[in-house]
């Protein structure tokens, strides 16, 4: 059977995904995988009509169409994802119907469940038969296991197809709202006193619900609030992949197009950021992606450490939780406090007028007192499997993270608490014990909150 392979990876056929491609040709030499290289090809694919339907013409000649790529940042990368809004917007949904399909990508599983689920969510939306994902670390193809392991995915995927199995849907079709909205006037001024916020956009003249907000938003502050349009940037293109950054943050980009200038000079130096943008497919516009992965030349540090961040949205976020955990795993993994989203979906100006005005109050008092908020398993649990992966096997080539997480404290390794080492050796060696067991099983409760009374007690 042929199989259409859509590499979306920025590095073509170097890329660490495509080897993982390539060893299922070699397990499976009686079906034909056709590479198809779309991120690197992107602005051709776009621009020329003959590439795309070149592309189209191989899908529609397919047994089923495996997509691949890394993850980047969240989800796919920014490439990749232009690919995926090319199809809709030029209504081609029905080359893909019915096609068996699957994903496989490689990461170091932070947070590659986002990006399969984008994946599948779009497979579902094209009305694709989608068969499952397999989600690999960057070096498992080292490893007889994670190779074998590789080969059972593949080997269900042609099954599958050769059976014509039965398959089921996990996402429902997204349903929008056909509102207009027209703000009101705001009910008070907010002063921002010293602060400064910025507000970053890629909207665009059709999206009025989207510009009303904004305006209606930045008619909550007393004085004039700067709004940067991500479409009006000198963006020369997505991240490369290439990793030139992981040694000092020096992209390969800079000098050449107005990114990282922008990002330094405007992001960084804010103290309130408010991101707004449409929602297209399953997350924000491939504009937004763009700007998300060209961010990586900060590495895995922090670079927006301390901001207060808001998110205005047109469209059914509450339709999307995928999208939403995303947005809010940016700012824990930033350390920054996100003070709230807003979107339009409910369809009820004066909710939405309400709602803005609430942010804008929120975000100013947030950033007087320096609130952030807790992480939560979103922000810890990626924060530590950073920590390991710099520490050990990425501290080359970023070299860069590994300097900055040195200052920053992030490596608290548990090792470290010398103190708590030497009471688990002591408690565990009386724990032998049954009397003594017996004492600690009465008094558990009493101990846990024991240490608390001396912060109680005024």
């Amino acid at each position: 059977m042929k199989i259409t392979v859509l590499n979306g990876s920025p590095k073509g056929m170097t890329s660490v995904t495509m080897q993982y491609v390539h060893h299922i040709q070699k397990e499976f030499p009686q079906h034909k995988l056709k590479i198809i290289n779309i991120s690197p090809r992107i602005k051709k694919i776009e621009g020329d009509a003959r590439a795309f339907q070149e592309i189209l013409d191989e899908v529609r000649a397919s047994d089923g169409v495996l997509w691949a790529c890394p993850v980047y940042y969240f989800l796919v990368p920014s490439n990749y994802k232009r690919f995926i809004e090319l199809v809709s917007e030029r209504g081609v949904k029905e080359v893909f119907q019915d096609k068996y399909t699957a994903v496989l990508t490689t990461s170091i599983h932070f947070f590659d469940h986002t990006a399969h689920n984008y994946l599948h969510a779009i497979c579902d939306d094209l009305d694709m038969r989608y068969v499952g994902s397999f989600s690999a670390d960057m070096t498992d193809l080292l490893k007889a296991t994670e190779r074998e392991r590789l080969r059972l995915f593949a080997g269900d995927f042609f099954e599958a197809i050769g059976n014509h199995a039965p398959t089921s849907k996990s996402y429902r079709p997204l349903t929008g709202r056909d509102f207009d909205y027209i703000p009101g006037d705001a009910r008070s001024k907010v002063d921002v006193g010293g602060k400064k916020a910025v507000i970053v956009t890629d909207a665009q003249v059709y999206q009025a619900n989207l510009i009303g907000m904004i305006e209606r938003f930045k008619a909550s502050f007393s004085g004039e609030i700067e709004t940067i349009n991500l479409r009006d940037l000198d963006i020369k293109g997505s991240c490369l992949g290439c990793l030139q950054c992981g040694y000092d943050n020096q992209c390969v980009y800079q000098g050449k197009d107005d990114y990282i200038d922008f990002y330094n000079t405007k992001l960084k130096t804010a103290n309130i950021l408010i991101f707004a943008g449409m929602i297209q497919d399953r997350y924000l516009s491939s504009r937004w992606k763009m700007f998300f992965d060209r961010s990586f030349f900060n590495g895995h540090a922090p670079s927006l450490i301390g901001k207060q961040l808001g998110f205005i949205i047109t469209g059914p976020l509450s339709q999307i939780p995928n999208l939403r955990q995303i947005l809010e795993a940016h700012a824990e993994m930033q350390h920054s406090n996100l003070a709230g989203i807003v979107t339009d979906e409910y369809g009820d100006t004066a909710e939405i007028d309400s709602l803005l005005q609430d942010l804008a109050e929120h975000l100013v008092r947030f950033a007087d007192s320096g609130y952030i908020r807790p992480s939560t398993f979103l922000g810890v649990g990626a924060g530590k499997l950073f920590r390991d992966e710099i520490w050990g096997r990425l501290r080359f080539p970023f070299r860069a993270d590994y300097l900055a997480y040195k200052e920053l404290g992030v490596f608290d390794f548990p090792q470290k608490q010398y103190k708590m080492r030497i009471q688990n050796a002591i408690m565990s060696l009386l724990s032998k014990s049954p009397a003594f067991r017996k004492e600690v099983n009465k008094r558990m409760k009493d101990e846990m909150i024991k240490s608390f009374q001396k912060v109680l007690v005024r």
